[in-house]
């Protein structure tokens, strides 16, 4: 039994079709009917029913694709085993966030790449959820505040944000004092979320106006400059604005709650070699740039 042949028979499980399944192994849609159908023969079972919508599982399917799961698991960890000290191979998959991805982390992704020849890195950048287990990710980077989940997550390092203004909305509207002043100020946010702020050790919701959305932080970045508003951003967006002074911090006394940058991926056994160094690598970055404060060792 081919292990190629367990590894797309458990992609197309879990992405619901042969389309979906080509596209995450990087492979054409008749190379993987064809490891089905081989796999299936040697099997003597159908093991998924196809139909113009895509892929389910049969009953025997149902079964087969967690054994499947676990042996690609353990092929995996062997291999890790017998390489090279230090050396990856294989594919990676990784979901980023849009709004500074490309900016802060994909130059990590390819030095990652560029240290070890043989690993495929695959990076989506998109400031939309991604469900890692349903879209075959091996891992995402997380900002902000991370929701209760069935995923595991390691800490690398804080995300610490701020208040900002331009210089010429402030001279034109004043700036907020306290949190109950943000009504009175065209805000401008991803959609109709709520802001906290820190009030000595108590959290304070607001519930900003605003006539400026955008569902990426560098557009908000870009309309504050304009001067169209305040914006509640993370310092790693802003820092180079307020370096130059196109932004203000205001209403300092208030900071945002703490949050971090997280890696998460589905939980398993053992966690794979290429995930611990992307991680540590992006430990090592947030220890090391200025647009983030502080560092995160354990």
């Amino acid at each position: 039994m081919d292990i190629e042949e367990l590894q797309t028979f458990v992609e197309v499980a879990d992405a619901g079709g042969v389309s979906s399944a080509a596209a995450r192994l990087g492979v054409s849609k008749s190379i993987v009917s064809r490891r089905l159908a081989r796999l299936e023969m040697e099997l003597g079972v159908q093991l998924l029913a196809r139909s113009t919508r895509g892929a389910a599982l049969t009953e025997a399917g149902a079964t087969f694709r967690d054994y499947a799961a676990r042996v690609c698991a353990e092929i995996d960890v062997a291999r890790e085993a017998i390489l090279p000290a230090g050396a990856l191979r294989g594919r990676l998959r990784v979901a980023a966030p849009l709004s500074f991805g490309p900016t802060h982390f994909a130059p990590i992704l390819a030095e990652m790449a560029r240290r070890h020849p043989e690993l495929h890195v695959q990076t989506c950048y998109s400031d939309r959820f991604v469900d890692l287990i349903a879209e075959g990710y091996d891992c995402a980077i997380r900002v902000g505040y991370l929701q209760d989940s069935n995923l595991i997550a390691r800490c690398i390092g804080p995300i610490n944000g701020k208040l900002v203004a331009s210089p010429g909305y402030i001279e034109a509207h004043g700036a907020p004092e306290v949190p109950e002043q943000i009504t009175g100020h065209q805000a401008l946010m991803k959609g109709t979320e709520a802001w906290q702020f820190m009030d000595e050790d108590r959290i304070v919701s607001v519930r900003p106006q605003g006539r400026f959305k955008a569902d990426n932080g560098i557009a908000l970045v870009a309309a504050a400059v304009a001067g169209l508003g305040i914006a509640y951003l993370p310092d790693c967006l802003t820092y180079d604005s307020v370096v130059t002074g196109a932004l203000v911090p205001i209403m300092t006394s208030y900071p945002p709650p703490p949050a971090g940058a997280y890696v998460v991926r589905p939980q398993g056994q053992h966690p794979a070699q290429k995930i611990r160094v992307l991680t540590e690598l992006l430990i090592e970055y947030f220890g090391q740039s200025p647009h983030f404060a502080g560092a995160v060792t354990a």
